[in-house]
């Protein structure tokens, strides 16, 4: 099979596939087209059963479970009950485990281009993700970029438009940036030392101690769902908005390509679309979740909630246009997914502006 017919499967029809998998048996009691079983293992870089994102790995794994009657089952492993949360890129490339789960953005250290395809500085919202993996070509720069590490990469989730973070203290102006040792990865984290900030990568599992302990002065993690599940509020009271550094962050899914030409066709189908599946139902959860644990954060834990000032948003606009041409000058695919990203944007922005941003400002 071709890599553009594959990708096209995968992305497109692999869920009327699915569908007729999981809703048809075989005669010999089985689903789909073929027979064997198989038993794999899916690490993430979540704590276990975290809410939304290691409790969407589970609810992924059974969903496959089900579809294939059985056949394709596959045991999930939480940030260290396998492999160390930023070891998931590694285990999953070797062979230690057919799958993982986590945020592209972790591999920026391996691959330059990975951090577009969970999320950059200003860049596209959850809707425009989607839109860009699938009618714009980046799922295909996405699998060419993970290919030479045996990989295959599809969107498995999306948490939306990020909050900006817990501060211990109030940001006032970009002075106030300034000296600030905060947990923030990626591109995000290299626009902040830009700033003046100190960027620290942490797993999950770290950051509240560091944060309660003074370790580090300001947090970015996912949102409210999340955040009050970590308990944040009581370490910062300081709650910030916008998250320009990831405003519609992809979860991703990455398979052995070894372990993944071994499944029948009919068995990849369902791991594709239950892939997508999850990419929707995670994104759903989150929009709901984050607006009732906002509430109760504000309401009941008296967190203060801030929109960074004028002078803060405008100077890491301008960081993050500079570093994105950097990296892209150091590296060629880099360039091309920086240039696909843009490209992609400035046909889909005029629509956006009249449909989807004139409706929510007329709203109110």
């Amino acid at each position: 099979m071709k890599r553009r017919d594959l990708i096209r499967g995968i992305g497109i029809g692999a869920a009327a596939v699915a569908a007729s998998a999981c809703g048809r048996r075989t005669a010999d009691g089985g689903h789909g087209m073929s027979t064997g079983t198989f038993t794999w293992r899916l690490v993430t870089t979540w704590p276990p059963n975290f809410p939304g994102l290691g409790t969407g790995a589970v609810e992924f794994a059974k969903q496959i479970e089900d579809c294939s009657g059985g056949r394709l089952k596959i045991r999930v492993y939480g940030d260290g009950e396998l492999v160390p949360a930023f070891e998931t890129f590694d285990a999953v490339s070797g062979g230690t485990a057919e799958m993982g789960h986590g945020a592209a953005y972790y591999w920026k250290g391996k691959v330059p281009a990975a951090s577009f395809f969970a999320a950059i500085p200003f860049g596209f919202v959850a809707q425009e993700m989607n839109a860009w993996f699938y009618q714009g070509g980046g799922l295909e720069l996405w699998q060419e970029a993970y290919a030479p590490f045996g990989l295959l990469p599809l969107p498995c989730g999306n948490s939306g438009t990020q909050m900006g973070g817990w501060f211990r203290r109030e940001i006032r102006s970009l002075a106030d940036i300034r000296g600030l040792k905060m947990r923030i990865p990626a591109l995000g984290g290299e626009v902040m030392a830009r700033a003046g900030a100190t960027p620290v990568t942490m797993p999950g599992s770290e950051i509240f101690t560091a944060l309660q302990t003074g370790a580090i002065d300001a947090t970015e993690w996912i949102g409210p769902y999340n955040d009050l599940a970590f308990g944040f509020h009581k370490a910062a009271k300081f709650y910030y908005y916008p998250g320009w550094h990831e405003p519609g962050p992809t979860l991703e899914l990455i398979i052995n390509r070894r372990a993944w030409d071994a499944l029948p066709a009919d068995l990849q189908a369902i791991v594709a679309a239950c892939a997508s599946a999850t990419n929707d139902r995670m994104s759903a959860e989150f929009m709901a979740r984050n607006a009732e644990a906002l509430e109760t954060l504000v309401r009941d834990h008296g967190v203060q909630l801030r929109a960074f000032p004028d002078d803060v948003m405008q100077a890491l606009r301008r960081f993050s246009a500079e570093i994105l041409e950097e990296n892209a000058a150091r590296d060629p695919l880099f360039r091309r997914v920086l240039d696909s990203v843009q490209a992609f944007r400035a046909r889909m922005t005029p629509y956006f502006d009249i449909a989807e941003r004139a409706y929510l400002n007329s709203r109110g």
